[in-house]
């Protein structure tokens, strides 16, 4: 901020919607740029979370209540940002969600689920948001995993859908780029979020899990230094950005992680901790954590 109280930098009056506002990820990313000199659209399945935030925020922010599944509602909220804050210049597709059990154990429509909202509903949001990003020649961050480089048991709906959008991220930046919109992948590992504390304290023995995998792997990050990273990724305008940054050699040794030797080596430890994981989920008898929004408000 200058010395007269206006806010200066590469955020100063831009226009941000993010999706998955409400809490985690979303909720930091929101604040941060807020405090920046954005200008915020808040989208997401809490109404009361997502207005108090925007009171919070102040005058020139507002949020929209929709479901990434639900392209009617989102565009709605596109319709409702331009309207209401001339425009987008940057959109953070982040909303996502994380099922319990495995293929053999567990509610299959979770797993549809989770693949609906981590890959479908970056697809509706893309769709939805690209018109008013090419008017301002816009930035795209979407938000995949460390899980699209590597096969977690347990995680396999997780994994899939954030590899899907790894590659949907790659190939929309090639399709954008003569309209002058950027397009970024974002790929976090494990962060200190509602989700993740609730995956931990659902399944302990996936927990246990995640203790066994190799740094920087287990390392869980704040969601602070997270929102951070995302918050610079918009400002640079960056292809990738990584969370924590050790993530980018992970990465480049992708192939390693799903060749014969992983199987090997992880299938070790599966072959104990997946039935574990499978019987808590059997006992948990729900197919996500107890914060998660389970539809369309």
């Amino acid at each position: 901020m200058s010395i007269d109280g206006r806010f200066s930098g590469r955020l100063a009056g831009k226009v941000l919607l993010v999706t998955g506002a409400a809490r985690g990820i979303g909720e930091h990313t929101a604040r941060l740029a807020a405090a920046r000199g954005a200008r915020l659209s808040l989208v997401g399945l809490e109404p009361d979370r997502l207005a108090a935030l925007a009171a919070e925020l102040g005058p020139g922010h507002v949020w929209f209540a929709a479901d990434v599944t639900d392209q009617q509602a989102l565009a709605e909220a596109v319709d409702g940002t331009v309207a209401a804050l001339g425009g987008i210049d940057a959109v953070v597709a982040n909303a996502g969600v994380a099922n319990r059990g495995t293929i053999a154990v567990g509610d299959v429509e979770a797993l549809v689920r989770t693949v609906e909202v981590n890959l479908i509903g970056v697809m509706r949001t893309a769709a939805a948001t690209v018109p008013a990003l090419v008017d301002r020649g816009g930035y795209l961050l979407i938000v995949s995993s460390a899980a699209a480089f590597a096969a977690l048991p347990g995680m396999a709906a997780y994994c899939a859908s954030k590899a899907g959008v790894e590659q949907f991220g790659n190939a929309i930046r090639l399709e954008l780029a003569h309209r002058g919109v950027a397009v970024g992948t974002a790929h976090p590992s494990w962060v200190d979020t509602d989700l993740v504390r609730e995956a931990r304290a659902d399944l302990p023995a996936f927990e246990t899990a995640l203790t066994k995998l190799p740094w920087p792997l287990r390392r869980t990050t704040t969601v602070a230094e997270c929102a951070e990273a995302f918050v610079r990724a918009i400002e640079r305008r960056s292809r990738r950005v990584y969370v924590p940054r050790a993530v980018a050699g992970v990465q480049a040794v992708r192939s390693v992680l799903v060749s014969p030797l992983a199987d090997r080596l992880v299938g070790r430890t599966a072959r104990a901790t997946v039935p574990l994981i499978e019987e808590q989920a059997r006992a948990l008898g729900r197919g996500f954590g107890p914060s998660t929004p389970q539809g369309r408000p």
